[in-house]
């Protein structure tokens, strides 16, 4: 990785549709090594996907909930068993295993609070769990896909 993939992952990060003869463009290189480079870096693994970002307003998924979930089970197995159940429920939309006082972290984007209680009762149906704790947002003051692309290490240009 060099300062010119760094560039076009910044690009990407941005705007995935901009065409690669563009990213080429603004980055210094024609339009097959440009594609060459994004190539390597999906193969790579460095770039994993590229999606639309939708507005949660639009698609009625306008309340975020913060779902804190706390267990006494801490085996292999009931870690699968719960990560396959939360993987089953469209609403998780992030999910994190976490150090300190609560065991996970969910996620959850739902239309209103009604949906999210039948949202809570189809979970504690499903798994056991020792204490749930949730907080909604009340306001989204900022949120991105895009990572910070200056703790890269980064090597010299490579030739193309």
């Amino acid at each position: 990785m060099d300062r010119i993939d760094r560039r076009i992952l910044s690009i990407l990060q941005e705007d995935c549709t901009v065409p690669v003869a563009e990213i080429g463009r603004r980055v210094g290189l024609s339009t097959t090594p440009c594609w060459r480079r994004i190539q390597k870096m999906e193969e790579e693994g460095v770039i994993t996907g590229r999606v639309a970002i939708l507005d949660p307003k639009m698609v009625n998924a306008k309340v975020t909930a913060f779902v804190s979930i706390t267990t006494s089970q801490h085996s292999e197995d009931w870690l699968k068993k719960f990560a396959d159940v939360i993987r089953e429920f469209p609403e998780v939309v992030e999910f994190y295993r976490m150090a300190g006082q609560v065991d996970y972290l969910l996620r959850v984007a739902v239309p209103d609070i009604e949906a999210y209680d039948s949202f809570y009762k189809r979970l504690i149906a499903r798994i056991e769990i020792a204490d749930v704790s949730t907080t909604f947002a009340m306001e989204q003051i900022k949120s991105t896909s895009a990572l910070p692309l200056q703790y890269m290490a980064t090597e010299k240009p490579r030739a193309e």
